[in-house]
């Protein structure tokens, strides 16, 4: 029955898609940047991303330069990359973590329910799909993996955010419940909590927000003994294409 209704929402929410003109993110395919190198792939291990929440228009509203008036931002942003790493390596496994107390929350809002849109990805790219509401269960899961994928036998050899995030955190939910605020993060005070020795040597990490490489980046190979790129300044989420620096003077470094 509760698939049966996903099925049922998840045509009412592409029938409105069409019917509004909007572009569905989950069935188009991101064109070919001749001019954009892809970021390396590594394959000895599990890939994860983690899909952090959008804002609500509440608190956006009167804002000059608003977030996250598509609610596919990082939906959309993740799609993208886990089709290049499908390209590369076809069976290798692959994790999406979505907070997903922020499209429950971007659903009321819009009027339509937009969870079975990215239930719909994971079995277009065969990937293993896990909602989360808590900090507590992304650093579990980075620590022990899964009943059929444990840590101690399958390490990480990719790490992806799409999301915000500061300099000194990621926010898995912002301007969601708060004002340019945040009520569910991953801070570097807080990375103590990963454990040595779960990332393969050749590890690939990435956070595609806001400010990561003026201090996240640092904290983060401390404690993981990782390196991690990330962006001095801003980026901006595109729809055809993953996230770009935004000001003249950004660049990525780790």
């Amino acid at each position: 029955m509760l698939k049966f209704a996903a099925r049922i929402a998840f045509l009412f929410s592409a029938l409105t898609v069409l019917a509004t003109g909007q572009t569905d993110p989950l069935t188009q395919d991101a064109p070919t940047l001749s001019n954009r190198a892809v970021d390396p792939i590594p394959t000895g291990g599990e890939y994860i991303m983690i899909i952090g929440g959008v804002s609500l228009k509440a608190w956006e509203k009167y804002k000059a330069e608003p977030h996250d008036n598509w609610w596919a931002n990082f939906v959309r942003a993740g799609r993208i990359r886990t089709a290049q790493i499908r390209a590369v390596a076809p069976n290798l496994p692959i994790t999406w973590l979505v907070y997903k107390p922020s499209y429950v929350a971007r659903s009321r809002q819009d009027g339509r329910d937009l969870i079975p849109f990215i239930d719909s990805v994971a079995p277009a790219f065969n990937f293993k799909l896990i909602y989360f509401d808590k900090t507590s269960q992304v650093i579990d899961y980075f620590n022990n993996g899964s009943a059929d994928r444990p840590r101690s036998q399958t390490k990480i050899c990719g790490f992806e955010f799409f999301g915000h995030s500061n300099k000194a955190c990621l926010m898995f939910d912002y301007s969601n419940n708060l004002d340019s605020g945040s009520k569910c993060w991953l801070h570097e005070k807080e990375l103590t909590q990963f454990k040595r020795g779960i990332f393969t040597r050749d590890a690939f990490c990435k956070n595609w927000g806001c400010y990561a490489g003026e201090l996240f980046v640092r904290s983060w190979y401390k404690a993981t003994g990782t390196r991690m790129w990330g962006a001095v300044g801003k980026t901006q989420y595109m729809t055809d294409e993953l996230p770009t620096l935004v000001k003249v003077g950004g660049r990525w470094v780790r």
